[in-house]
């Protein structure tokens, strides 16, 4: 299967020139808050999905968000350049995930508050790690439209939610359903569209630890711990904030910020 999987990533659409553009500037040692204005501004799809998330009670603005200047005002240019890239590439991704058993709103709703604890645990640990991994926080799942897909096109649906069912780990019913991971299929799609090469390594062993170079070892762990939080199927649930925890304390990762940071995204969600 994983010839399927192969040509379906180079079945893929290519990136549109807005989504380039933003990647460039991402790249820049500079960054002007007005440029990114003016390229978000053509792209009417990343200006509805920027507001939209920008209004959402994770961010608990006080005030409604209605322009995109105010957007990169109060979000940041790199939290901004996240939403942008991210909605548009899971749009282009966009299938029926029931495979899984979640939609794409569940699916919005995860990656966006994975990069969001990842904006409030980081920032409060690291600025670089903070803007190196907002990014790839809220990507790194991008491989499930891909995965679902496949399972379905070959009928393995059923097969699959027998072993999802079992309580094993979404990325352990992956390899054996179809023999590659979700952080994989997310590094070769990348990897399709050239996008960073900081981008795809840092994802590409996240389900795979063990043998992720050392190099990025500890960006794949805090990813790891970040899509456990905010794993899909159970999003921001006691029991998938207490395996993130223990994971990251295992991993020997700054924990007292992350729980400070979860009970903060949490009172937040109350007032949804």
């Amino acid at each position: 299967m994983t010839e399927n999987i192969i040509e379906k990533i180079e079945s893929l659409p290519p990136l549109p020139k807005t989504v380039i553009e933003i990647e460039e500037f991402r790249q820049q040692q500079e960054k002007e808050p007005y440029d990114l204005l003016k390229i978000i501004e053509k792209d009417a799809l990343i200006v509805s999905t920027l507001l939209k998330v920008s209004n959402s009670a994770m961010f608990g603005f006080r005030s409604k968000v209605e322009t995109v200047s105010k957007a990169i005002n109060l979000l940041g240019i790199n939290f901004t350049i996240s939403i942008a890239i991210g909605g548009t590439i899971q749009n282009l991704l966009k299938t029926n995930l029931s495979p899984y058993g979640i939609n794409s709103d569940d699916f919005m709703k995860a990656s966006n508050l994975a990069t969001t604890l990842a904006s409030l645990w980081l920032g409060r640990v690291s600025f670089d790690l903070k803007e190196e991994l907002v990014l790839p926080a809220l990507l790194q799942e991008s491989g499930k439209f891909v995965i679902a897909d496949i399972i379905a096109s070959n009928n393995k649906v059923e097969e699959f939610q027998e072993l999802l069912a079992t309580g094993k780990p979404i990325a352990q019913c992956e390899m054996e359903t179809i023999g590659l991971t979700t952080s994989e299929v997310t590094a070769r799609i990348f990897k399709h569209w050239n996008l960073s090469d900081n981008l795809i390594n840092v994802i590409e062993k996240v389900d795979d630890l063990d043998n992720c170079n050392p190099e990025y070892l500890q960006k794949s762990q805090i990813l790891f711990v970040l899509k456990s939080i905010c794993n899909i199927r159970d999003c921001f649930s006691q029991e998938s904030i207490g395996y993130g925890i223990a994971k990251a304390k295992s991993f020997n990762l700054e924990t007292k910020n992350l729980e400070t940071s979860i009970e903060k995204l949490q009172d937040r969600l109350l007032d949804e």
